[in-house]
């Protein structure tokens, strides 16, 4: 796919600094919608748009795609960013630009987080509480610092994200020709992830895989999934046990292998292991009080594998969200080897890799 023109880029950067004030939104397709219709995304994400509105909205050119009109049914493409003009529905998607503009502070912050970055993709080191995109009472997130990533190119684009409360790697493409290449990369599960996470008890075998279908269930307060093998959609994970703190806790290697929402959250609750901190599928827990335990969700996005013509695949690796960090401080982890990504069947030395002290432009 081509890039945008330089008038198209220009209307596109224009709507997002006036988002706030004028009531546009812009929405950033990623992965999991990639391929659905125009009409579809809204059915999806704004059911509160009749289609009568929307076909109107795209006759006057209020809806546009990449700064370009659009029809109902065309398909969608990773990355692509899409203008929704002022509407009264509050949306669940929460995937819209809007909010307070970003402080220099949070852009300069978001910059020192970078861990890699060469003329396709950015990635960046996601702290844990900050949002990858916007929704209602959300005021900061990834998506709207995005201008301050642009090092004299277009606007970056999202393609994937994390969870609020999951730290770690998160790439960022361009161009919305990367952008279009990565997002089917991720749909045929070409980029390989590696997750670390702190469970509470622990699996009774060293590796192993969860299969279980997960079914999303939509409530006033946010969006929340279950196991259902019945109507749920395929969900699968590999983990690898790297470490034990007796029998409280448990340090795993979680791959997955298909990208559901809450997955790794609820695959390890399901398996009886809940992931330390997480308030939405864990139970009440109250660490033995010697222990120095962070606090939050300790789920963190620790490598990216991503497959490059011609070449190595490149490993990218995060380090530690400071309350991980403290926590297997605590436990006894940080004695243990961290080179996990040596433990990533397939990936090992067969890579370039980016380590975990990178920071700043590449």
């Amino acid at each position: 796919m081509s890039g945008a023109s330089d008038d198209q880029r220009q209307h596109t950067v224009q709507d997002r600094r006036g988002a706030a004030g004028t009531g546009v939104t812009l929405h950033t397709v990623l992965v999991a919608d990639a391929g659905i219709r125009l009409d579809r995304w809204f059915h999806r994400h704004l059911p509160g748009v009749p289609h009568s509105l929307l076909e109107r909205w795209l006759r006057s050119g209020q809806v546009r795609v990449d700064g370009r009109r659009a029809q109902s049914g065309q398909r969608l493409d990773a990355g692509q960013v899409l203008r929704v003009p002022p509407h009264g529905d509050g949306g669940r998607a929460g995937q819209g630009s809007g909010g307070l503009p970003a402080s220099t502070a949070e852009v300069e912050a978001l910059r020192r987080a970078i861990l890699y970055r060469d003329d396709e993709i950015i990635v960046v080191n996601k702290p844990a509480g900050l949002a990858v995109q916007g929704g209602t009472g959300t005021e900061s997130h990834v998506d709207g610092m995005l201008d301050g990533l642009r090092f004299d190119g277009e606007r970056p684009r999202l393609v994937h994200r994390l969870d609020r409360d999951t730290s770690g790697a998160l790439v960022l493409a361009r161009s919305a020709r990367v952008a279009a290449e990565l997002g089917e990369a991720f749909r045929r599960h070409e980029i390989r992830k590696l997750y670390w996470a702190v469970v509470i008890g622990g699996p009774r075998r060293d590796q192993g895989r969860m299969d279980l279908p997960l079914a999303k269930l939509r409530g006033l307060r946010g969006d929340r999934v279950r196991a259902d093998v019945a109507a749920g959609d395929k969900a699968i994970t590999d983990f690898h046990l790297l470490a034990r703190a007796g029998r409280l806790f448990a340090w795993l290697a979680l791959s997955p292998l298909t990208g559901r929402t809450h997955q790794l959250r609820v695959h390890c609750a399901t398996a009886g292991m809940p992931i330390l901190g997480d308030g939405k599928y864990g139970l009440p827990f109250e660490p033995p009080p010697h222990l120095r335990l962070g606090h939050g969700l300790h789920l963190h996005a620790r490598a990216l594998a991503l497959p490059r013509r011609g070449r190595l695949p490149l490993v990218i690796t995060a380090p530690l969200a400071p309350h991980m960090a403290a926590t297997f401080h605590s436990l006894g982890f940080s004695d243990v080897s961290t080179s996990a990504a040596a433990d990533w069947p397939g990936v090992g030395p067969v890579a370039d890799r980016v380590g975990r002290g990178l920071s700043g432009g590449r």
